[in-house]
């Protein structure tokens, strides 16, 4: 499973589908970080990185696990071992790839982003948040890759759709029943006490979605 996750990386890699999200990350993040923050803004601007990098990263992850060609996929769960493992080795191969977008953001963010050094408390919230992250762009790009959904147009549709419902439903009292994007921007903007704070609710909230997404897209493959 583990070779067969170097394996998809690799082929991303080589495929230059890398570079569409690489682009765009550094776009976004040249946008966001165009000019340093002043003091006292560290939590809004590691926040706010964290939540505009979700449907990049889900792009990523839709790109990555796009580039097998379809029958390559089945080929590689007869060779891993069964779907089960060829999908674990998919989402590993894509949460990677996801991660380490989130992990050029929250640098990019650090040294270019803040004036000052955000405090010991922060700088572990964001390094969760920039993970959560990862995982969300990765179970949102999942669900809308090939796999599941045949068509581009629908697939690159849903995405963005999926994205924006998250925003749309995550700012009204029904923000548990999505990735709360909102309430963290909101907690951050109120201050580093704040998203301290509502970290654990808010945390427990994201992973949870994030890990259904995820158990979602395996059963859906399963049975594909």
């Amino acid at each position: 499973m583990i070779a067969l996750a170097g394996f998809r990386l690799v082929a991303y890699v080589r495929s230059h589908r890398v570079y569409q999200a690489l682009l765009l990350t550094l776009a976004l993040l040249a946008i966001v970080h165009g000019s340093r923050a002043p003091r006292g803004a560290e939590a809004t601007v590691l926040v706010d990185g964290a939540v505009l990098l979700v449907p990049i990263l889900a792009w990523a992850a839709r790109s990555l696990l796009d580039t097998e060609p379809d029958r390559q996929r089945e080929m590689s769960a007869i060779q891993a071992g069964g779907r089960g493992r060829e999908v674990a080795a998919g989402l590993l191969a894509a949460f990677t790839a996801c991660a380490v977008f989130a992990a050029l953001g929250l640098l990019w963010a650090l040294l270019l982003g803040i004036t000052g050094s955000p405090p010991s408390g922060l700088l572990l919230a964001a390094l969760a948040l920039y993970v959560l992250s990862a995982l969300a762009g990765t179970a949102l790009g999942a669900l809308t890759s090939r796999a599941v959904l045949p068509s581009p147009a629908i697939s690159i549709m849903s995405l963005l759709l999926g994205f924006l419902g998250m925003l749309l439903l995550s700012s009204t009292s029904l923000y548990w029943l999505t990735v709360p994007l909102i309430p963290w921007m909101k907690a951050a903007n109120s201050g580093t006490g704040e998203l301290l704070g509502a970290f654990p609710g808010l945390g427990a909230i994201s992973l949870a979605w994030c890990l259904i997404g995820l158990a979602a897209y395996g059963r859906l493959r399963r049975r594909s």
